[in-house]
């Protein structure tokens, strides 16, 4: 038997669901993310073309979905080969972070010390994405990268935010070791 595609109502009313369950970020996010390893297991889940394509330079962010009522916004990010983000934090919103198509490599990191000119990290731990799995980020733990691991072609991830998230701080490295904090603003590609 043929396992169905999900569309996007049934997705959005999972979602919906979801952030209804749970007061609390870290329910929220634990339902978020069975709901979307429910959802992409196997790459059932089928976006339409305008979702496949990664920018030139860097990675795409396209909306999926707002919710109505601000509780959360679904966005499709495209990582051509190669591509990742910089250290960077999701400026105190929640995040499920699920694989739609290909591998992503996503290394968490813990803020140690923090003063007004730098930040320093630690690794914590690094781990191999696949289709179908999903991971939550819940502030104060928030710090990490992701990266397209695929040398075959791009990948395709999902992620489901606790609000709008408009902007982040992004973390680059100095010499020393420690980090200079920068605001980024965030938008779509299209």
């Amino acid at each position: 038997m043929a396992t169905a595609v999900p569309d996007f109502a049934d997705l959005i009313a999972r979602l919906n669901a979801a952030v209804q369950q749970s007061p609390d970020p870290a329910g929220i996010t634990q339902r978020v993310k069975r709901e979307l390893e429910t959802v992409l297991h196997d790459g059932a889940l089928k976006l339409p073309d305008r979702f496949h394509h990664a920018g030139a330079d860097r990675y795409a962010r396209r909306l999926l979905h707002r919710d109505p009522a601000g509780r959360y916004t679904a966005v499709v990010m495209t990582w051509g080969v190669g591509q990742g983000t910089p250290l960077h934090d999701h400026a105190g919103i929640w995040c499920v972070e699920g694989v739609v198509e290909g591998r992503m490599t996503v290394r968490q990191f813990d803020l140690i010390d923090e003063t007004a000119e730098a930040c320093r990290f630690i690794e914590r731990d690094a781990v191999s994405a696949t289709v179908g799995t999903a991971g939550c980020l819940i502030p104060p733990f928030e710090y990490h990268t992701l990266t397209n691991a695929s040398t075959a072609g791009p990948s395709i991830t999902l992620h489901v935010y606790g609000g709008e998230m408009d902007h982040c701080h992004i973390f680059a490295p100095r010499p020393d070791g420690s980090y200079a904090r920068e605001t980024r603003a965030l938008g779509y590609t299209d």
